[in-house]
């Protein structure tokens, strides 16, 4: 399977999507913002019909159109306030629109499905180099933004009181999760993409521990996800997307039932003493 240069360089993306998108998905998951996710995640079909229609990168044209849509949402949360939900549909209503009229023109030369599904064949190294980039910048500044998103996380009051500049780590934030939607397209796909934003951290979150633990596990489960997705994908000769996204409900499913059997274990172990 290896032998390929497709499958390298789709194992390399994968590897890097299954520790940015966590990373991400915590945030997002704790924040209640996990829509948000999916919203952005559609809008990138739009990026990716502009690019494709004007010849250009349609993971960069993706990451563009995301971005400026990932920060009109967090300057309209402003006019919303008692209604986040309206933002996401209004982005949603207008990013779809000028997806669909896009490509209903006929203007796209190349078939989008693979951006919508999730392709391991056509992934090529112009595109693993972009998708790097685009990751360890990412990482890297999620690292040293950590502490604060942290704390605008738990308390984004208390942050603003301590001095946090709540507003712009949280604009740079929407850049963050548009630059991990943008990378993640093309292996996941955009229909399925917001699962592996939230799955694997809510597989996570069923084991109960802190913070950073919660963190590092839903990397853990988001690279067993990916992997056997993408595995799985290359052998039963199907979209990407389609088996990461089974894959990480499999897991979900089987952490919360041997949590239900462990505990039912003690029970009756209690009884019999």
């Amino acid at each position: 399977m290896l032998q390929y240069s497709f499958m390298q360089n789709a194992l390399m993306i994968s590897i890097l999507i299954s520790i940015l998108c966590p990373f991400i998905g915590v945030f997002l998951v704790l924040r209640r913002h996990s829509m948000m996710g999916d919203t952005l995640a559609h809008s990138s079909l739009a990026g990716v019909a502009i690019g494709i229609m004007f010849n250009f990168n349609p993971i960069i044209s993706s990451f563009i159109f995301t971005s400026i849509c990932g920060v009109f949402i967090e300057y309209l949360r402003s006019y919303y306030k008692k209604y986040a939900e309206l933002i996401l549909v209004i982005i949603l209503t207008l990013s779809v629109g000028i997806a669909i009229t896009v490509i209903s023109t006929g203007n796209t030369r190349t078939n989008v499905n693979s951006y919508l599904f999730g392709s391991i064949l056509t992934v090529s190294r112009q595109e693993l180099i972009t998708v790097s980039i685009l990751s360890i910048i990412s990482i890297l500044t999620l690292i040293f933004l950590y502490d604060k998103l942290v704390y605008i996380t738990f308390d984004e009051e208390g942050a603003r009181i301590a001095g946090v500049r709540v507003k712009l780590i949280n604009y740079i934030f929407a850049l963050l999760v548009s630059a991990t939607i943008s990378v993640s397209i093309r292996i996941i796909g955009i229909l399925v993409l917001s699962s592996m934003l939230a799955v694997p951290v809510a597989t996570a979150l069923q084991l109960n521990k802190g913070f950073k633990l919660t963190l590092i596990y839903s990397m853990i489960f988001g690279f067993i996800d990916v992997i056997i997705g993408l595995i799985a994908s290359y052998y039963i000769n199907s979209a990407p997307g389609g088996t990461i996204a089974l894959t990480s409900v499999v897991t979900l499913l089987i952490i919360i039932t041997s949590k239900k059997l462990k505990g039912a274990f003690r029970q009756i172990r209690k009884s019999l003493l």
